[in-house]
This record gives C-alpha cells, structure tokens and sequence, in this order.
C-alpha cells in the first residue's frame, strides 16, 4: 500500500496545472457536451499514455538493466537545472 500511496502522490502532484489537466479544464469550460464525455475521454488518453509509458519502463528495465538508469535521469535533471539556472545569470 505504501508504493501504491507513493506512485499515486507523484504522478497527482506532477500532474496539478500542468498542459493536460488545464486542456481538460478548457475543453470542460468550453465544449456545450457532457461533462461526463470530456471526463471520459481525458481519463481514457491519460490511462493509454501511462500504459505506453509502463511499456517503455519494462523495455527499458529489460534492454538497458546493466545501465544505472537513476543515476543517469538524476544527472539529466541536475544538467536541464543548471542549464536553467544559467539563463539567469548575464552573458559575458
């Protein structure tokens, strides 16, 4: 239950006012339909687009296991932080 807690907090914060959820929001303000169809379709795009991505994780678990993948997502996200960082500071 505690991984389960731990996925499901990650993925409901990561998801708050990003693209999708404010496109949901739109199409629900916009759209005369059914609030249940937009509700319908949004969830059914998000659940194959998490199945998609499950996919590639056993993929990737599976051709790439001698690779420290943690290590290697780690250092990306440190390098797109200090790239941000960076863009900042004045250009000599």
């Amino acid at each position: 239950m505690s991984l389960f807690l731990t996925i499901f907090t990650t993925v409901f914060l990561a998801e708050l006012g990003d693209k999708t959820q404010l496109a949901t929001l739109l199409f629900s303000a916009d759209n005369p339909q059914s609030k249940l169809l937009v509700f319908t379709a949004a969830s059914g795009a998000l659940i194959l687009s998490t199945a998609i991505a499950i996919m590639l994780g056993a993929a990737a678990d599976r051709y790439l296991a001698f690779l420290p993948l943690k290590l290697i997502a780690g250092i990306g996200f440190l390098l797109i932080g200090a790239l941000l960082v960076a863009e900042n500071f004045p250009k000599f």
